[in-house]
């Protein structure tokens, strides 16, 4: 027969991370700023070694496309995603996330079996591996199902939380206080 785990700090202790907007624009903004660059930097080379000489209008016109659209495709990502954004709750209760664009999930602290942290930077990713599918519960709402991956009878989930306020090192700081035994 399991037994429940005890419960660490006060009852209404709740830590909330989550993505803030302007954060997650800048950074879409310089990672289509950088794509758009590398393909017009091919453009360029494809025009030199067709034997096109580009002329100071066609600089001036590259120049003036690293502006425009990566700055128009940041901005309708972001409000295609306005309400969508990734979010995580900490409580005695347990453990409730979505990724961006996905439903919640809500997990009971006895059903995380581990969690983890995995890549650097904007794209860490918190990978939480549940004890059993039966004890997830999806948060009904809008968005896709949650990301998992399925390896055997280990059932993960992943959530976004590189650009979450507070940081990532904080969100496994507050992880390791919860279920020191999992991190």
């Amino acid at each position: 027969m399991p037994t429940a785990e005890p419960i660490l700090g006060a009852v209404d202790d709740t830590t909330t991370f989550f993505q803030p907007r302007g954060l997650v624009f800048v950074t879409m903004l310089w990672v289509i700023a950088a794509a758009w660059l590398a393909c017009r930097g091919v453009y360029l080379l494809a025009l030199l070694a067709y034997g096109i000489r580009p002329t100071v209008h066609d600089i001036t016109t590259l120049a003036e496309s690293q502006l425009v659209p990566p700055l128009v495709t940041a901005s309708v990502v972001i409000l295609i995603a306005w309400r969508r954004l990734g979010w995580l709750h900490t409580s005695v209760h347990g453990l409730q996330f979505a990724a961006t664009g996905r439903k919640g999930v809500d997990l009971p602290w006895s059903a995380v079996s581990s969690v983890a942290l995995r890549h650097r930077g904007p794209f860490t990713e918190l990978v939480v591996t549940a004890r059993s599918a039966d004890s997830v519960r999806v948060l009904p709402g809008p968005g896709r199902r949650p990301r998992t991956r399925v390896r055997g009878t280990e059932t993960t989930y992943l959530v976004d939380v590189g650009l979450m306020s507070p940081g990532p090192r904080t969100l496994i700081a507050e992880l390791h206080r919860r279920i020191p035994s999992k991190v």
